[in-house]
């Protein structure tokens, strides 16, 4: 068991993996073929339209690297993190990490997770998926087919996790926007079933004819209406979001984004240090008006950091000042009213919580991935300068609040 907190810990950030017919059991028989698992020299592999993926080295998910087999190597190359801290009573004995491990059941179903989060010591959880994360992308010059996979994967997704399971897990349902009314319809299912969150890619929109805009222009704002009255919360989970093809124009090559390569160039650490997309779509928000059209909507980016934050309330702060008259309100005010933090384990949270204080952070740990915890109560202890009472929002009490539970 791990360390047991004085409060309730929900934590933003868990992940389902996909079983290999999340996309295919409900896909409507026109689009049969769409989605393949083939063979390749003797490795499983996901195919989209008959081009094979290496977006996820094994999209069976069968063997996986164990959760937190990164996180000491994340922590130590992050210029801004705390040094590691001695183990404190009740935290998880740790050992060095195998390099890949067999998934256990409680990656698969709601029933043996729940009874993994009580021995992590998580009391909620939201599930996102994780093999989604490619479709929207590859499938983008297609936006009838995008919205049959994504409606395929949901099916599958309230079959398997439900979309609220015993008031503790939150899967979260993705919604696709390329085609409005679709995208209305399938919100309302989702909505119906008691989905309390939705997944929203951080990323413009694709369109009939491949041309892309961003899901804060005007255009979608009958969709926009219909979430602002239902008060469900937009997350906005890190994906791929087409940026891959802004590397290539410049790397001057035609790779397909793979999240998990180890050698990049000098480029791409730039230009993702400055964790350029997750920032351009929250300035969108803001700057195209939406926050302030729907000023009830709640926006939270989830695994995409909080590197981006400082700059950008910088900004805003600026171009505020030079033109006021292209904003209806402070975007100051948009982005603290209507933007909640989800910052890295490594990253350092007490300058995120000074700029737009305790009651926007939220915590997630990114489990079981290898790049998130081993043991997620214990990044309370970036916390402990804080009051208890900041501490408690941020370990669960902002969560419950923006999904509407006690």
């Amino acid at each position: 068991m791990a360390r047991q907190l004085n409060y309730p810990v929900f934590d933003a950030d868990n992940h389902m993996y996909e079983t290999t017919d999340a996309f295919t059991k409900y896909l409507d028989p026109e689009y049969a073929g769409l989605v393949k698992y083939v063979q390749v020299n003797g490795r499983t592999k996901i195919a989209l339209r008959n081009v094979i993926s290496e977006y996820i080295p094994n999209p069976t998910f069968n063997k996986v690297a164990p959760p937190g087999a990164q996180e000491l190597e994340f922590q130590l190359k992050n210029p801004h993190a705390r040094a590691p801290r001695a183990p404190k009573p009740g935290d998880k004995e740790r050992t060095a990490p195998p390099r890949y491990i067999e998934s256990p059941p409680a990656y698969f179903n709601p029933a043996d997770r729940l009874e993994l989060m009580n021995e992590l010591g998580l009391d909620r959880a939201m599930m996102w998926p994780t093999l989604a994360s490619l479709l929207e992308e590859r499938l983008a010059d297609d936006p009838k087919a995008t919205h049959a996979v994504v409606h395929a994967l949901n099916e599958w997704m309230y079959e398997h996790w439900t979309f609220n399971f015993e008031n503790r897990i939150f899967p979260t349902p993705v919604i696709t926007l390329p085609i409005v009314d679709e995208a209305i319809a399938e919100f309302e299912r989702v909505i119906s079933r008691g989905a309390r969150a939705i997944l929203v890619r951080p990323a413009p929109v694709p369109g009939v004819g491949g041309a892309r805009r961003s899901f804060a222009v005007p255009e979608f704002d009958p969709f926009w209406k219909k979430v602002e009255e239902s008060g469900v919360l937009v997350g906005m989970h890190a994906s791929d979001d087409g940026f891959q093809r802004y590397i290539n124009e410049w790397d001057g090559t035609a790779q397909e984004h793979l999240p998990f390569k180890r050698s990049r160039s000098g480029f791409w650490h730039i230009v993702h240090g400055e964790a350029r997309m997750i920032k351009d779509t929250v300035s969108s928000i803001i700057g195209h008006g939406l926050a302030t059209r729907f000023p009830k909507l709640r926006f939270m980016p989830v695994e995409n950091g909080s590197s981006w934050v400082h700059p950008l309330l910088e900004t805003l702060r600026q171009v505020y000042a030079v033109a006021p008259d292209a904003f209806d309100e402070d975007p100051l005010v948009t982005f603290k009213r209507s933007i909640y933090v989800h910052p890295f384990h490594e990253e350092n949270v007490l300058d995120l919580v000074a700029a737009v204080g305790a009651d926007r952070v939220v915590f997630g740990s990114d489990y079981p991935h290898p790049e998130g915890m081993f043991d997620p109560v214990t990044w309370v202890d970036e916390l402990e300068t804080l009051p208890e009472t900041d501490q408690a929002a941020i370990m669960g009490g902002n969560l419950a609040g923006l999904m509407g539970v006690s």
